[in-house]
């Protein structure tokens, strides 16, 4: 397993089994590119940089004069009202047999990020309440220490959706759009791991005035790598769901409530060159290594 942390994160292994107090690699950086929020890993060095709208940036010309058609819906112009709403955008692939781990083992670590995605990602509930533990607790005992100092500080952004005070969704449900895969490998100590590793952009809609396409819309953008540790090569405590890798950036994001992780509409008062364009932000494809502009 990759272990890119701080000097100050305390050993992930001991000996052949996982017994350290976390697995998670803290991310170091928040930052918003061309219209997205850049959480990244300490390796990339650096502070990571905002864009907070979809907009050109300022003293850019635009392609037209002409004004956008007015928007009925949220995501009405937008490349996000094609996407799945909510947990329909969350597809699990076939379940089968993976190196040492049987077809029953690849389904429950399946089951077990999916329920994490829709957690973190969907469930309002969370989003808008201080008590992250509904969602550490799934995680394996060993590994919630790491996550709730990754709460305390601005780095569960890569994985997690909290708002701003202040902040309010529209009824419409995100819209979600991605893959998953996985693989079976083995880390550095040699324990064996199911790695699943997540894709995926959450286009969420806030309450606003404007009539823009896609000027309530905040997407982001994430890539998760989850790991479920063969049974049989850890402890008790260390066997469950772990974060080996998180790397996520924001679009149209409020710079200042993103520096503590949190989302918040941006407004058009924002803007820096080099910016992707909307059809960028919108695509799991797209890279996430993006200029910081915030």
């Amino acid at each position: 397993m990759t272990d890119d942390r701080p000097d100050s994160a305390p050993p992930r292994h001991s000996g052949s089994l996982l017994t350290g107090v976390t697995a998670l690699l803290l991310l170091a950086f928040v930052g918003v590119v061309g219209g997205a929020v850049l959480v990244s890993m300490p390796s990339t060095g650096g502070r990571p940089v905002v864009y907070p709208t979809f907009g050109l940036p300022a003293g850019t010309p635009a392609a037209t004069s002409a004004a956008p058609p007015r928007a009925s819906g949220p995501f009405d112009g937008t490349p996000a009202a094609g996407f799945p709403q909510g947990q329909a955008g969350i597809a699990l692939p076939a379940a089968k047999r993976t190196g040492p781990f049987t077809e029953k083992q690849v389904a429950a670590a399946l089951a077990k990020v999916r329920t994490v995605l829709v957690t973190a990602r969907l469930d309002r509930g969370f989003m808008t309440t201080d008590d992250p533990e509904p969602l550490i607790r799934l995680f394996a005992r060993d590994a919630r220490a790491g996550l709730r100092k990754s709460f305390a500080s601005d780095t569960f952004a890569a994985y997690a959706t909290r708002l701003a005070p202040g902040a309010r969704l529209t009824a419409d449900q995100p819209r979600v759009k991605g893959r998953i895969s996985y693989r079976a490998t083995k880390d550095a100590d040699g324990i064996r791991i199911l790695a699943v590793t997540t894709n995926f952009v959450w286009a969420y809609a806030f309450r606003t005035s404007s009539t823009v396409p896609g000027d309530g819309l905040v997407v982001v953008h994430d890539t998760v790598v989850w790991s479920m540790p063969h049974p049989d090569d850890v402890k008790r405590g260390s066997n469950g769901l772990w974060i080996e890798d998180a790397n996520s950036y924001t679009a149209n994001v409020d710079c200042a409530a993103f520096d503590k992780g949190l989302l918040g509409l941006g407004t058009r008062s924002f803007g820096g060159p080099d910016g992707p364009g909307p059809d960028a932000v919108f695509d799991p494809a797209a890279t996430l290594d993006l200029p910081d502009t915030c």
